[in-house]
């Protein structure tokens, strides 16, 4: 049998059945209470019918004031804890783990959402042309920091009693912990800020207080960048000491991705001129980091073929990360245990204007996931610019929605 079916036993103990994963992706596919409604069951179900060992589900928000798009599933309480239960169960409905991605949006909060943006530092989101779609952030007082970290262990904790087999800290793409990770958005004077240590200090807190909370067996994971693709950002040393501090803290796999809103490197796309693979994109930071990794490995951005799937493994990665391929074809995993060779064909947006490619590119790949979510086929020939306009329409209403809901709540 390939090397991609094989089991991965995990340092505490769990094991994963087989060597690729359904990635996160943002599917903004909430119900009207910001809980996991039949739309996300029914596509994620779907996906643990199509044969990956483990599951990774999209961004869950600890903070109902603070989502990374509208239409976003939030954790804060066990209010909606019935939909998250059934949304574990589907997940595992075929023996893969479940994992549940936590995250907060830091200063990458959309204006259209209505709310105020947190991150380390006042320095806002830097993208020509579209900086104005974001809100100028406040820098975090100490009370706020405490305060999200306690939100990152409530919904650790509420995850473990959903029947999710673990929880994946998200500290990539830009987002709240990578913007403390990153000397480009944090400025900080105090002790959150200056040396790595520092602007590591948010993650290693989180990591140490939800380990604390859960079971052993419970497996805590995170999402880290190999680099920003930023000049003088976070870079592949930072990443290998990040490592090296997470593997003294009890956790069980780190998957490595790549960049921000401003350099989407995870779309394979950068700002700092960065030449990425064209499948795999993050493979050689993966092999570096690795060498000083004591938990496993998983790499993430742009497979699409067995073969490269099967390098990536042989080059002593534990697990390969797949997130537009399966938003294609959810059931890529199962055919290639079955022997057929099919490869996904890319999604590709030549646009000249980075932002807008990128930001064409997730609309398509979000059109797959509501037709699948919907029990259709996806189609992969789904033009970018209908896809992109279908998606601002869809997100105007989900904002006003959402803004209605968040009002609702009070405080």
């Amino acid at each position: 049998m390939s090397d991609l079916f094989q089991p991965l036993r995990l340092p505490n103990g769990s094991v994963i059945p087989n060597r690729l994963a359904k990635a996160a992706m943002e599917e903004n596919l909430a119900d009207a209470e910001h809980a996991p409604g039949p739309t996300l069951i029914r596509l994620y179900r779907a996906w643990a019918k199509g044969g990956a060992g483990l599951i990774i589900t999209g961004n869950v928000m600890v903070d109902r004031h603070a989502l990374t798009g509208p239409a976003g599933v939030v954790l804060e309480d066990d209010e909606h804890l019935p939909n998250f239960r059934a949304w574990a169960a589907a997940s595992r409905s075929y023996g893969a783990q479940a994992w549940l991605q936590i995250n907060h949006p830091g200063r990458q909060l959309m204006a259209n959402l209505g709310q105020p943006a947190l991150g380390p530092s006042a320095i806002p989101v830097d993208i020509p042309g579209l900086s104005k779609l974001f809100v100028q952030p406040q820098a975090l007082d100490e009370r706020q920091i405490e305060q999200i970290i306690q939100r990152y262990v409530t919904a650790a904790v509420l995850a473990e009693r959903a029947g999710f087999t673990g929880v994946q800290i998200h500290a990539a793409h830009g987002y709240l912990f990578s913007q403390f990770l990153s000397p480009l958005s944090n400025c900080r004077r105090d002790g959150w800020g200056g040396s790595l240590e520092n602007r590591a200090r948010i993650l290693l807190r989180t990591v140490e207080a939800v380990r604390a909370q859960v079971a052993p067996q419970f497996c805590v994971a995170v999402k880290l960048n190999s680099a920003d693709f930023q000049r003088g950002g976070f870079e592949v040393g930072d990443a290998e000491a990040v490592v090296k501090m997470l593997a003294e803290r009890a956790v069980d796999l780190v998957e490595l991705s790549g960049g921000s809103y401003e350099s989407p490197a995870m779309q394979g796309q950068t700002r700092d001129g960065s030449t990425l693979a064209r499948e795999a994109y993050f493979l050689k930071f993966a092999e570096r980091i690795g060498q000083v990794a004591a938990m496993p490995i998983m790499v993430t951005g742009g497979v699409r073929r067995r073969a490269v799937a099967e390098r990536i493994i042989e080059r002593g990665v534990a697990m390969v990360g797949m997130a537009t391929a399966l938003a294609i074809e959810p059931g890529l995993p199962a055919r290639w245990r079955a022997g057929d060779d099919i490869a996904v064909p890319p999604v590709v947006v030549g646009w000249k204007n980075r932002a807008l490619a990128a930001a064409a590119t997730q609309a398509v790949v979000k059109k797959q996931l509501v037709l699948l979510g919907s029990g259709k086929p996806s189609n992969a020939q789904t033009s970018p610019l209908l896809a992109l306009v279908g998606s601002q329409l869809r997100q105007k209403l989900q904002a006003r929605r959402y803004r209605r809901w968040v009002a609702s709540k009070g405080c």
